[in-house]
């Protein structure tokens, strides 16, 4: 496919090696939520659709989930089985080895969750997802805020286990990603177009809440959403008119332009140096210099 060269408004020659981007598939509604798989393959949601789609170099784009319960924010856990946040179901669910869905957590204290938005596993098992309500109507919530939430691993491996509420004071938590030691966490409020980071205890309890970076723009369109980390530290952020890059202090290294608004993004490929970028219509891939974490790399 044609492809059109990468506008960046600083110079990335550390991170960025790819002149332009590629894409890779489009026709899609809108896409999001991709996870690079250690065998070679990616998924990822088209939300609208309400299925996932599985992706390689050799078979290009081919439907592997129909339907996904309108699936965003997608992971794996430690034994390699798919974690998905759906937003048609309130849940999020898990991928047995057998191909059963089950269903992780769908409620907190008797409520239904608004709709399950995006999700990281660390290490130990322990599973952390947003819950903003993208993905229902006003009329439809149950739950009087929008939180940020951890399944412990021992819990994480029951069906419909108690989320704990970390934090409830975001207006709109979306995507979330860990420091590559998993010492701190970053979520982002995309109607607050900002970053927030935070300590993790063992015991998956936050602390030390300060803004990482602000993505105030006049761009209109868009705002944080899906996140990424790489192995120095860096953030990639999508957002306003672009996806944003912070080094670890904060600091705004540059912005990567698409030729559409990217909603997420993943490292993948067997270097970990191949960055997927979900955009809106489209499957994009821009190949970096500085390799990513993930549960494919762990």
């Amino acid at each position: 496919m044609q492809k059109e060269a990468i506008r960046q408004d600083e110079p990335l020659p550390d991170l960025i090696e790819s002149k332009a981007p590629e894409k890779l598939a489009d026709g899609f509604r809108f896409t999001e939520g991709p996870i690079w798989n250690a065998q070679g393959y990616l998924l990822f949601s088209d939300i609208p659709a309400s299925k996932i789609y599985k992706w390689s170099e050799r078979g290009g784009p081919e439907v592997w989930r129909d339907p996904s319960g309108n699936s965003n924010g997608l992971t794996l856990d430690r034994n390699g089985r798919l974690i998905a946040c759906e937003h048609g179901n309130r849940r999020v669910s898990r991928t047995e080895t057998d191909g059963e869905v089950i269903t992780l957590a769908d409620r907190f204290q008797g409520k239904r969750l608004n709709s399950p938005n995006d999700v990281v596993v660390r290490r130990d098992g322990m599973v952390f997802f947003t819950d903003p309500p993208y993905g229902i109507k006003e009329s439809e919530r149950e739950l009087g805020f929008n939180g940020v939430y951890a399944l412990p691993p021992d819990e994480s491996d029951k069906s419909g286990a108690e989320p704990r509420l970390l934090v409830k004071d975001f207006n709109r938590p979306n995507g979330l990603a860990f420091s590559p030691g998993e010492k701190t966490l970053y979520v982002n409020d995309t109607s607050e177009r900002v970053i927030r980071v935070f300590d993790v205890a063992a015991d998956g309890t936050l602390s030390n809440d300060h803004v990482f970076a602000n993505m105030a723009s006049p761009v209109k369109q868009g705002g944080p959403d899906g996140m990424k980390v790489d192995r120095e530290g860096n953030v990639y952020c999508t957002g306003p008119g672009a996806v944003w890059i912070f080094r670890r202090d904060g600091q705004l290294l540059g912005r990567i332009v698409l030729p559409e608004l990217a909603a997420n993004l993943a490292f993948g490929d067997s270097d970990a140096r191949s960055l997927y970028l979900t955009a809106r219509t489209s499957l994009y891939r821009v190949r970096v210099k500085v390799p990513g974490i993930g549960p494919a790399f762990q």
